[in-house]
């Protein structure tokens, strides 16, 4: 009974975050659209995304990625083991010594902008690099603010906050949303080549909101910050020990998108924007649910790794990755067939136009199809941390970063797909760094219920083959040729496949008794009685 109330709290803390998770992303999705039809996919756009690639990219590597593992593992472990004050403590030293060092990286990261935007876009001309340049030295403080933020997150989700930190993010596309459009509206109210430079200034905004939103709820978990210097602590020890094979580790989704990055600068004006979307719209069902499970794993493993309890470990692990396959099954299956409705009805305005819709949809559906791995690894990876097995993951990480360079060559070059091979790339790449890291935690960590797994994944299976045939009836149906493609139609048509379809795929889970899914729908039925 304990074990399966322990799951039920896991799915409501998992609901939480989700929620908070998904308000974010449908304001990222805002944003895109945004920016999108204020520029079309053109050279300004291909400048603006590959500038903030840069700065995104540490923010993904460092603070989002390595920085935010490493510290929930030690900062958890130090709670379990000393206590808060202790924890407090070891979160200034860290909070003191990433100020310092990342003021530093965006001060060589405004230096040398231009030898770091010839080496992702080689491709561009010198009219565009040296756009790209500026956006960049522009945007590079953003990795400052939102390092700190990626702290206060772990520091709030380490006791068990999971809501406001996860929301924070929410603020930033608010502030990039408003603050951007309106700094580049002043600048240039004809949303020219100027107003890229207000886009560039609203990631700033946005940083900052994300990093103050924190603060109220920091004050009440019972943590103030002062500057501390004394580096020479074990915890900090710690910390900066799982960080170097973790930043090799979170490298590698970087580093390959970077690689595709570097691909598509030579490919056509627009590639980097197509792949740039359907990347965006791919990581709405990943940070929903990927990004969700993983924020509300991590925190308990390390807990059950610090007193030992590796059963716990192993079935919070174990139905992590089976509710992982729930959520992210439909959303990839959604994505496949309904790629080009939805990718119309939601940027198919302004001077995005319906060729852009099809060399976008094309993209989609390859990167849709690693959606699972994707989420399987980031809640499976940062378990190894946790086991103080920080090695492992980087080796992986390296293996899978050699093999979507060669499996960029072979599909974008030699086969001819163009974007679509880049995208089919990163998809193979993360399904072999998930099934390699499943295989590898199955012997150190014992058995992860595998046998549970499969018959979960075969019921899953056989839902969403009905989910599957209800988008494929949809698409015909309500996106034939001879409808009139109003937005009316489009909003109607992709809502009710939607609906209908996760109504149907749920329903058959729920009929063949998924257990994850039994658990989440009490988690409800409880709510609505209190």
């Amino acid at each position: 009974m304990a074990e399966r109330e322990k799951r039920r709290v896991s799915a409501r803390a998992t609901g939480v975050v989700g929620i908070a998770i998904l308000c974010s992303r449908i304001l990222g999705l805002v944003r895109e659209i945004v920016i999108a039809s204020l520029f079309g996919a053109s050279r300004n756009l291909d400048a603006f995304l590959t500038a903030f690639r840069a700065p995104n990219m540490l923010r993904d590597l460092f603070a989002e990625g390595a920085l935010s593992t490493a510290f929930v593992t030690t900062f958890s472990k130090r709670i379990t083991a000393e206590g808060d004050q202790s924890a407090w403590a070891l979160a200034n030293k860290i909070a003191t010594l990433t100020t310092v060092f990342m003021s530093f990286v965006t001060l060589i990261g405004i230096l040398f902008a231009p030898q770091l935007i010839g080496a992702l876009a080689p491709g561009f001309d010198p009219e565009k690099t040296a756009l790209t340049v500026l956006l960049a030295q522009v945007m590079f403080p953003f990795i400052l603010l939102v390092s700190l933020a990626a702290l206060a997150m772990g520091m709030l989700n380490a006791k068990d906050v999971f809501g406001v930190p996860a929301m924070a993010s929410s603020f930033f596309n608010l502030g990039s949303i408003f603050g951007g459009v309106l700094l580049g509206w002043w600048m240039d109210p004809h949303f020219g080549t100027r107003a890229l430079i207000g886009l560039a200034l609203g990631t700033l905004i946005g940083g900052l909101l994300q990093l103050l939103v924190q603060v109220p709820s920091l004050l009440k978990v019972g943590f103030v910050l002062r500057a501390d210097f004394r580096w020479r602590d074990e915890g900090v020890k710690k910390v900066l020990q799982l960080m170097g094979p973790a930043v090799i580790a979170a490298s590698a989704v970087q580093v390959n998108v970077l690689v595709n990055s570097i691909f598509a600068s030579y490919l056509q004006d627009g590639a980097v924007s197509w792949l740039n979307i359907a990347f965006r719209l791919m990581q709405l069902p990943l940070g929903l649910f990927g990004v969700a499970l993983a924020t509300v794993t991590l925190p308990l493993i390390s807990r059950s790794a610090a007193r030992g309890d590796i059963p716990e470990f192993r079935g919070a692990l174990a139905h992590a990755l089976r509710l992982v396959m729930l959520l992210t099954i439909p959303s990839a299956i959604g994505l496949i067939i309904m790629a080009e409705p939805i990718i119309s009805l939601i940027y198919e305005h302004g001077r995005f136009t319906a060729a852009a819709t099809q060399q976008t949809a094309g993209a989609l559906r390859f990167y849709a199809f690693g959606l699972v791995g994707y989420a399987a690894v980031k809640v499976l990876a940062p378990a190894f941390y946790a086991l103080d097995r920080r090695n492992l993951p980087m080796f992986v990480s390296l293996f899978a970063i050699v093999l979507n360079f060669g499996l960029n060559w072979l599909l974008t070059f030699h086969l001819g797909l163009g974007h679509q091979g880049l995208a089919l790339s990163t998809s193979l790449v993360a399904m072999a760094n998930f099934l390699f890291l499943y295989v590898m935690m199955r012997r150190y960590a014992g058995q992860l219920e595998t046998g549970a797994m499969l018959r979960t994944f075969l019921k899953l299976l056989l839902a969403g083959a009905c989910l599957g045939a209800i988008c494929w009836l949809g698409r015909h149906w309500f996106f034939a040729s001879d409808f009139p493609q109003t937005t009316v139609h489009r909003v109607f048509g992709v809502g009710t496949t939607v609906i209908v379809g996760s109504a149907v795929f749920f329903g058959t889970a729920y009929l063949l008794r998924v257990a994850e899914l039994h658990d989440l729908v009490e988690v409800v039925q409880r709510k609505l009685k209190r």
